[in-house]
């Protein structure tokens, strides 16, 4: 029966998109049904992590065929961790759209579209089979190529061609990588994989499908050299659609390189774990480099995506607990916070009317609220204690100098500081100085609307940074798991 359970956040989403595929139109029923199919799911999802860490990870095979015949879906503390996240942050933005993102667009398959994300992307967590984390990939991505140009503006279109022609490229290359897969270990299912991997001790073909499956999923999750498309493609999005995304989608190719190289990709890591930490060195310093290039509000802050992808993928190349556990920590923090400052973000472009920091300034005067909750967010992103930041890249930080790399850790902790710097500017461009004219197109009560969640939702993470020694027994739980494969091969395959 508890088995059964993990399949409910997955399932229940899907279901609620087909039943708001019944009254697009029906602005009030929408947003009814999204609220209260995003609540169940949490509450399953809750009671799941409960589960788990009580009693070890959780599968279901379907059809009654024994693993690995059958296709596997695994709920271990990594994977359910990220589905309550994914679960919480979307009640918030879904929340924050009701007053953003304009009923034109909530009639036109908005809610459907948010939940077919969820079922692909909770689906992705939760698979046991490689290729069916192909599958759950292309049904997050249908979902978000309707979201990404809803509206039909110019700039959304333009924006869309780059993230639309780079996830065919990256799909094409995942069925390529899945197929040589197959041809040398002659199954799909994960757990399978990593114990015939383990027998044939991962020959040169299978680092090099390792590699290919990193260019996969680095383009997904944007790292060096592959994030070029992430900025045009998010810039254009409307504002609760970029907080979805940049909130979600690139650690879905997070947690897959995160599966891949603790699971199946393990015997030799002195090629492919070095590749890992020196692209994702190259990431951080790439990353920084475009958030002090630019005065624009977005801009900044998706340049900060790729900078915490980095850092995440550093404290996994290091193939330590602590680096581990540094990971899961800095994921599930990364995941709210970028949420939370696109939130903010787009209420203070909403209140100037432009992105342009040059053109801001003097909103502290009518909007100090803001302006502090705005503060508190950038603190917590860069990683001041005792928010939700530190103690995660504390960890992956710690890993480094633990796994003999101190001048990459130093790196991370310089790249806090350009961090800081980056979003302090937006603070003192957009909050201090003169109060400018501006073209503002929101209202008192709009203000108020948008604002509740978001502070809420900062709310969220000051709480799981405070409270971090609660957290702690899940995250090294996780961690454990993942620095012990066999925990997780158990659980599927169980005493063959």
């Amino acid at each position: 029966m508890h088995n059964n359970l993990l399949l409910l956040p997955i399932i229940i989403p899907f279901f609620a998109a087909m039943v708001l595929l019944f009254a697009p139109k029906n602005v009030t029923y929408q947003r009814i049904v999204t609220m209260i199919a995003l609540l169940a799911a949490t509450v399953s999802a809750f009671y799941m992590l409960g589960i788990v860490y009580a009693q070890g990870p959780q599968t279901v095979t379907f059809g009654n065929w024994p693993a690995p015949f059958g296709i596997t879906m695994v709920s271990d503390m990594m994977s359910i961790l990220l589905v309550l996240t994914t679960l919480v942050l979307t009640l918030f933005i879904v929340w924050y759209s009701f007053s953003t993102i304009g009923v034109e667009r909530e009639k036109f398959y908005y809610y459907p579209g948010i939940m077919f994300i969820l079922t692909g992307i909770n689906g992705a967590f939760t698979t046991g089979d490689i290729f069916n984390l192909f599958v759950f990939f292309e049904v997050f991505l249908m979902s978000s190529y309707l979201l990404i140009v809803l509206g039909g503006e110019k700039k959304q279109l333009q924006g869309s061609i780059y993230y639309l022609v780079i996830n065919i490229i990256s799909s094409a290359l995942f069925v390529i990588a899945v197929a040589f897969l197959y041809s040398v270990v002659g199954t799909l299912s994960m757990a399978d994989i990593a114990v015939k991997v383990a027998e044939l001790q991962q020959p040169a073909i299978l680092t090099v499908i390792a590699v290919l499956f990193l260019v996969v999923f680095g383009l997904k999750a944007a790292i060096f050299p592959l994030f070029f498309w992430l900025p045009k493609a998010y810039k254009s999005a409307p504002t609760p659609v970029l907080a979805l995304f940049g909130a979600l989608l690139t650690k879905v190719g997070v947690y897959a390189i995160l599966r891949t190289y603790t699971l199946i990709f393990v015997h030799d890591p002195s090629f492919t774990h070095e590749l890992l930490m020196v692209l994702s060195i190259l990431t951080i310093i790439f990353g920084c480099i475009g958030a002090l290039a630019y005065f624009d509000v977005t801009l900044i802050i998706i340049y900060n995506i790729v900078i915490a992808v980095g850092v995440i993928l550093f404290g996994v190349s290091q193939m330590n607990t602590v680096g581990l556990e540094g990971a899961m920590y800095y994921l599930v923090h990364d995941m709210l916070i970028k949420a939370a400052l696109f939130m903010l973000g787009g209420i203070i472009v909403a209140i100037s009317g432009t992105a342009n920091l040059r053109q801001m300034g003097g909103l502290m005067k009518r909007y100090p609220l803001l302006g502090w909750t705005f503060l508190i967010a950038a603190f917590s992103l860069a990683g001041i204690p005792p928010l939700s930041g530190f103690i995660g890249k504390l960890l992956i930080v710690e890993s480094g100098f633990a796994a003999n790399n101190p001048w990459m850790s130093i790196i991370i902790l310089l790249s806090s500081l350009v961090v800081l710097l980056s979003v302090i500017r937006i603070f003192i461009y957009a909050f201090w100085g003169e109060e400018k004219e501006t073209a503002t197109t929101i209202t008192s009560t709009t203000y108020a609307q948008q604002l509740t969640p978001a502070i809420l939702l900062v709310c969220v993470t000051i709480a799981y940074g405070v409270g971090a020694e609660a957290v702690a027994p899940y995250m090294a739980a996780a961690s454990e798991a993942l620095m012990q494969p066999q925990i997780y091969i158990q659980a599927v395959l169980g005493g063959k």
